[in-house]
């Protein structure tokens, strides 16, 4: 079975001036796609064996209730300030220290910096054409390499990109009906 990191773009967060960035909760639409994306996770059958996450209370929120939906509360959700506003250097060093048994990674964060992990991984010309890579709740999942610890560009294989587009109806948006 080949290595797989799966990156996770936190659900949509409320944004409000009186609220730090680091603070802001998820809106009831971001919960809401949290939830599909791990019921979704769940009838496919993918369970990660480890996750971690930036300590930003929406990528936080994010990781957990994707995790209640795929009923894998028993894993441990690994905080790593490295994952908030660090920089790609840092999402490939927190790469570089996952263990080498764990075969399905999920790294909840960030753009740009996930964006800029997968253009690295993937390769700018084996992506897909869309406005952007990873909206809100989105999930890509690559096939990587046996050894992390040194990821060259273009070293990864998409498999797909999942977004809350995809795992909705086209008549539902809960988030444009929210403000």
């Amino acid at each position: 079975m080949s290595r797989e990191l799966w990156l996770l773009r936190h659900a949509k967060a409320k944004r409000d001036d009186l609220i730090e960035d680091f603070d802001r909760p998820l809106k009831k639409c971001g919960k809401q796609a949290a939830m599909k994306l791990g019921d979704w996770l769940q009838q496919q059958q993918l369970i990660p064996d480890w996750v971690i996450s930036s300590p930003a209370k929406r990528a936080m929120a994010t990781a957990t209730r994707v995790l209640e939906h795929i009923n894998a509360l028993d894993i441990t959700i690994i905080s790593d300030k490295r994952l908030y506003a660090e920089g790609l250097d840092s999402l490939k060093a927190v790469l570089a220290n996952c263990p080498a048994n764990a075969q399905r990674v999920l790294l909840v964060g960030h753009n740009p910096e996930l964006e800029d992990l997968l253009v690295y991984l993937v390769g700018l010309d084996n992506l897909p054409e869309r406005g952007k890579l990873l909206p809100t709740a989105a999930l890509a999942r690559i096939i990587m390499p046996e050894d992390w610890t040194n990821l060259a560009p273009t070293s990864g294989q998409l498999l797909a990109i999942i977004d809350k587009q995809s795992l909705e109806s086209a008549s539902e948006h809960p988030c444009d009906e929210e403000k």
